[in-house]
């Protein structure tokens, strides 16, 4: 049995794709899944299953989503070791007064390409700041969330792929509810 962390975009958010957590849970325990555990409203969602390959979890909820609810909801599936690797590679958590609400993972559906990781580094986001490994973009906002460019949005199109956007506080979460 493994235990995989599923990323849902875009739900939930100013009344747009709306999914309760509890008819997720539900409709996932109906494919098979076990041990489902949701986290917050965002989709953050975890299941056991006896499939090893996380994408291959990650299209199959994606179908029944759009078969059950109606919504096209683009999935990132990350690891454990995906999530530690944040608190190994993010420079800004590790500074001596960070603010954890200004901090934000944006998780990306492939690898980043050497010249995909230069074209966003060259991007003027000042203040906010941007550190970036292979699949995962760190984000120190000057202000906040809302009143950047450096979004999921600008991420998707700048780089072509599915992004997805966790505060500091909520992956530190899911990491802690890997190890449940």
């Amino acid at each position: 049995m493994t235990k995989h962390l599923a990323l849902l975009r875009g739900i939930n958010v100013s009344g747009h794709n709306m999914i309760k957590m509890d008819a997720l849970k539900k409709m996932l325990e109906n494919m098979g899944f076990l041990n489902v555990e949701t986290y917050i409203q965002s989709g953050n969602v975890f299941v056991d299953s006896e499939e090893e390959h996380a994408a291959t979890v990650g299209f199959k909820i994606k179908q029944e989503i759009a078969k059950v609810f109606g919504h096209d909801v683009p999935i990132v599936m990350v690891t454990k070791s995906e999530l530690e690797l944040c608190f190994k590679n993010n420079p800004y958590w590790k500074e001596k007064e960070c603010n954890t609400k200004k901090l934000y993972v944006a998780f990306i559906s492939k690898d980043l390409s050497p010249l995909a990781i230069n074209d966003l580094k060259i991007s003027n986001f000042k203040p906010d700041e941007v550190a970036i490994d292979s699949s995962r973009i760190y984000v120190k906002y000057a202000v906040g969330a809302g009143k950047t460019k450096l979004d999921q949005k600008y991420i998707e199109k700048k780089l072509n792929v599915v992004a997805t956007m966790r505060n500091w506080n909520t992956v530190t979460k899911l990491l802690e509810m890997y190890d449940n």
